[in-house]
């Protein structure tokens, strides 16, 4: 039996927990929407170090409430599946209470930041929360589980741009759109690995309901989609050049990625969902900073 870790260590197993690496998905379109917001204001693009830290706090604890319920939800599913046996819960690295104070323990950093943004953060957080969450029990009676966590990723441009306007609008909203369309679409290629598991335990995705072969067509359909809603967003947002050569970069990123997994050879999976998402999120970032240099 695995001894509950400890120290440093017990670090790690939290970090691990939550996948704070995978943070790079969405916060860089969440610090889209600070920036477009605060443009929107007159601010520059930068609403000033109290704003910004505060969307950061509330980004990382919203996501690891989210992480920690998934990983609490999903424990004993976790301990069947070959893949993730290994996660701490099952593997006795962490203890079901521990991750549970961990879970609470987010939940109200995360409505403390959103009271500290302006009442109209505070009053949504609620709904933004339990979004988050609902994610994880989709897939128990629904294989549009995928597009559930599109939504619990894309809240973010829309929070970040409340938190710095105190309103909304629909630049944002076309922003959460995409990041929706593009979670899900790499979310279906992510799920692949799972779909004889899947269907032996009763769980809901794409790939187990209708095959490899027609999820990988609807992921590809949601990377299209993700792209005209992200040229959308940046027409409605009235940024300068640099950020649509932003959206082509990303569009030749995801047909990239799309051409790596292929129904019958899963072997570049993880390439094309971790690594390839994660210079998705940075570089179109990349590019909105440097369409606000060159504004000025």
């Amino acid at each position: 039996m695995a001894v509950a870790a400890r120290g440093m260590k017990a670090l790690q197993v939290y970090l691990e927990m939550i996948k704070f690496e995978h943070s790079v998905f969405a916060l860089p379109f969440a610090l889209t929407g600070m920036v477009w917001g605060s443009v929107s204001m007159g601010t520059g693009g930068w609403p000033g170090w109290r704003v910004f830290l505060w969307i950061v706090v509330a980004m990382v604890s919203c996501r690891s409430a989210a992480m920690a319920y998934n990983r609490i939800a999903d424990r004993d599913i976790d301990a069947d599946n070959p893949r993730t046996q290994m996660r701490a819960i099952p593997a006795g690295l962490l203890s079901l209470r521990h991750a549970n104070l961990f879970f609470f323990g987010s939940c109200a950093v995360f409505f403390l930041s959103a009271w500290m943004l302006n009442p109209l953060s505070s009053a949504l957080s609620p709904i933004a929360l339990g979004v988050t969450l609902f994610y994880s029990v989709t897939k128990r009676f629904t294989p549009l589980c995928h597009f559930v966590l599109g939504l619990s990723l894309g809240i973010a441009p829309s929070a970040a741009w409340i938190a710095t306007t105190g309103q909304l609008a629909p630049a944002p909203l076309l922003l959460t759109g995409a990041v929706l369309f593009w979670t899900a679409g790499f979310d279906i290629i992510y799920s692949l690995q799972d779909d004889a598991f899947d269907a032996e335990k009763g769980l809901r995705s794409l790939p187990q309901t209708f095959g490899r072969a027609n999820a990988l067509a609807v992921s590809r359909i949601c990377h299209f989609v993700a792209v005209l809603l992200l040229l959308l967003a940046a027409e409605a947002a009235w940024v300068s050049w640099p950020v649509h050569v932003g959206v082509l970069v990303v569009a030749s990123l995801l047909v990239y990625e799309q051409s790596l997994v292929k129904p019958d050879d899963l072997s570049k999976v993880n390439m094309a969902f971790f690594t390839l998402n994660g210079i998705v999120s940075l570089a179109f970032f990349a590019f909105v900073l440097a369409g606000r240099a060159v504004h000025r």
